[in-house]
């Protein structure tokens, strides 16, 4: 008794227990313990194997993803050798294959063609962390409780574009995440189907992105192998010369 007095009279560390259950709270304190769950390190250097399928192409490869928050996400993909490189900035994208031989250089217009949905630097790097793309303070939420998570909706229905999300009750990261584009009839969910505790932060061990346009569906899954916080990046990255230019 008197050992688990002055654990907790310590740091408070997190603990992951699926066995945790959901209890009625209100919709605004799920937005304030999601916001307050949000990722405090300063680097992510992490190792994911990735599935990608958009219906033409199916292909598995390692994936290396690097970030220094709020500045800077790199991605390098490799499957014997190195297939892509990518640098994204709040303000540009720049990516180029030396399996392929081309680059490209431009804005998150790009991501729209992939996506499905237009998105921005700050959302895709909550996609990776597991925090809600879109503003949840912006609009007044309703919660209810389906499969033991929270389910935020906002009150009132937009119809341009409408986000739905999956609190869990144990650490308040996402479950789910989805945003929906009624006019145009396009969707993007993301499911986190598992976490890890490394280092005291959760971080998602698993990723699920589906997005459907009209007339196409891609679905992109992650799956953690490896993961280091705070370290020095190596993040380097310049476009070659004599490749191809491609227009997304």
């Amino acid at each position: 008794m008197l050992t688990l007095v002055f654990t907790a009279c310590k740091s408070k560390k997190l603990v992951l227990d699926a066995n945790v259950k959901a209890k009625e709270i209100s919709a605004n304190k799920v937005v304030r313990k999601h916001v307050a769950a949000n990722f405090k390190k300063e680097t992510i250097d992490a190792k994911f194997k990735a599935n990608f399928n958009d219906g033409k192409t199916n292909q598995s490869i390692t994936v290396y993803l690097k970030i220094t928050k709020d500045k800077e996400i790199f991605l390098k993909g490799t499957k014997f050798i190195t297939v892509f490189k990518a640098k994204i900035t709040p303000t540009s994208i720049a990516y180029y294959s030396p399996y392929a031989k081309n680059y490209f250089e431009g804005d998150f217009k790009m991501l729209k063609k992939i996506l499905g949905t237009e998105i921005n630097f700050e959302q895709l790097q909550s996609l990776f962390l597991g925090q809600a793309m879109l503003n949840l303070k912006k609009n007044k939420q309703s919660v209810e409780i389906v499969n033991n998570s929270y389910v935020l909706s906002p009150v009132v229905k937009d119809v341009v574009v409408n986000v739905f999300t999956a609190v869990n009750p144990n650490h308040f990261k996402l479950d789910f995440q989805a945003i929906t584009s009624p006019l145009k009839k396009e969707n993007l969910k993301i499911k986190y189907p598992s976490y890890k505790l490394i280092d005291n932060t959760v971080f998602p061990s698993e990723i699920n992105i589906t997005a459907k346009q009209i007339n196409k569906t891609t679905k992109i899954d992650f799956t953690l192998k490896s993961v280091e916080f705070n370290t020095a990046l190596n993040t380097s990255f310049s476009l070659p010369k004599g490749y191809k230019r491609i227009n997304l």
